[in-house]
């Protein structure tokens, strides 16, 4: 029986940010992957999901070591967003350089971030990597937590996070309850050619009932979309023959970039708001979509995912510098206060703009386009909005000096 101090369930993005922030702290870590190890990203194909990662989890980045060999694979930087509402006078601009921002954020495919966070938790000492790690078993005692895994290893740890996605088998484990609604719609993503180049702007346009969103790469030609469509008009556009899908997708974004080619498959999951009722337990701690999930409207799911990340660090390593039990849930109430607050407002956010930008009855898409213009003129509103989008409002301390 293996025993540490802390063991993530999950390998992905925010739990192997949690390991590489950990390491160096005198604390033993474990992180325990379901699937097999990471792979290096392929140099010629491009993997169809992305993030846009903003300010503050390039800085999170950047403090890991891990941003200089993200930023050696395909990154796309962007300092500049434009959304409209179709076929109306709504719309608002942003441009990071009105505000002394060189760039706005980077578009950057999921796996170039998994693949370097891997790297760079394999180098530790103190990390040990377990992958095709799925767990069996878990029982929380009074000073630590005992774990079984599917190939019959056991492990224990005082401190066990759940960082294993939406579905998270550990927060169920843990009979943590889960307020979720669900948004009534699919994502579509592909990677489009399209006639015009992009400009590095970052664009989105709410047309009836469908959100669309033409997201910069490397390539001035090149975007990955994101579009959020009701269920069957999801499927119907994924199973389109090419050339009409091509066709409905230019027209649903005003040919703003011209004529579009597919490049890529088309892919399609539903999208689903999940806010879990507690944050941490006895000796455990939830970050990332297994606490919470929202709609990928404003791009900000895996960074408020880093933000978490990037809070339970510095509570972990305060605890450890302090000689406290880093599994009591009695201090791990400050890292759940703060993070859930986040989330929260998040969330409301996502919900209030998907309220107001769903459906074309003529009265709500007066009132949207009217708020749209005054957020686009009125003094003041955008530094905030930019300052919003780019997570500097949400920064944890030990990030602000990066």
């Amino acid at each position: 029986m293996q025993s540490f101090d802390v063991v993530i369930a999950g390998g992905g993005m925010v739990g192997l940010a949690l390991a590489c922030g950990l390491a160096g702290s005198g604390l033993s870590i474990a992180v325990l992957e379901k699937q097999s190890a990471a792979h290096p990203p392929s140099g010629a194909e491009r993997t169809l999901r992305v993030s846009a990662i903003n300010a503050a989890s390039e800085a999170l980045l950047t403090r890991l070591n891990v941003w200089p060999d993200i930023a050696t694979q395909r990154i796309s930087p962007y300092n500049n967003m434009y959304v409209w509402d179709k076929d109306s006078f709504g719309n608002i601009s942003f441009s990071g350089e009105d505000f002394g921002f060189s760039r706005l954020g980077h578009i950057v495919e999921n796996d170039v971030i998994q693949w370097a966070l891997w790297q760079q938790a394999a180098r530790s000492r103190d990390i040990t990597l377990m992958a095709s790690a799925g767990l069996q078993q878990v029982a929380w005692g009074e000073n630590e937590v005992f774990i079984t895994l599917q190939d019959g290893n056991m492990l224990t740890a005082r401190l066990m996070v759940a960082a294993d996605g939406a579905h998270s088998w550990l927060r169920q484990h843990a009979d943590i309850p889960l307020t979720f609604w669900d948004y009534g719609h699919h994502a579509l993503v592909a990677n489009i050619r399209t006639e015009r180049p992009h400009h590095a702007i970052a664009s989105q346009v709410f047309h009836g009932d469908g959100i669309l969103a033409f997201l910069p790469l490397s390539d001035p030609h090149l975007c990955s979309i994101v579009w959020s469509l009701p269920p069957e008009q999801a499927l119907a556009m994924k199973e389109a023959d090419i050339d009409s899908f091509c066709k409905q997708l230019a027209m649903s974004f005003d040919m703003h970039l011209g004529r579009c080619h597919l490049e890529s498959e088309r892919q399609t999951f539903p999208l689903t708001a999940r806010y879990a009722r507690s944050f941490a337990a006895h000796r455990l701690a939830l970050i990332g979509d297994a606490a919470h999930t929202i709609h990928p409207l404003a791009g900000q799911g895996v960074n408020l995912g880093f933000m978490d990340a990037a809070e339970l660090i510095a509570e972990l390593k305060r605890l450890q510098s302090q000689g406290k039990d880093i599994g009591q849930h009695l201090y791990l109430r400050r890292y759940e206060r703060r993070r859930k607050h986040s989330a929260a407002l998040m969330l409301a956010s996502m919900q209030g703009f998907r309220t107001l930008f769903a459906g074309s009855h003529p009265a709500g898409k007066l009132l949207r386009d009217i708020g749209l213009k005054l957020a686009d003129t009125l003094p003041g509103v955008k530094p905030v909005l930019v300052r919003q989008a780019m997570g500097l409002n949400d920064l944890p301390e030990w990030l602000e000096a990066q």
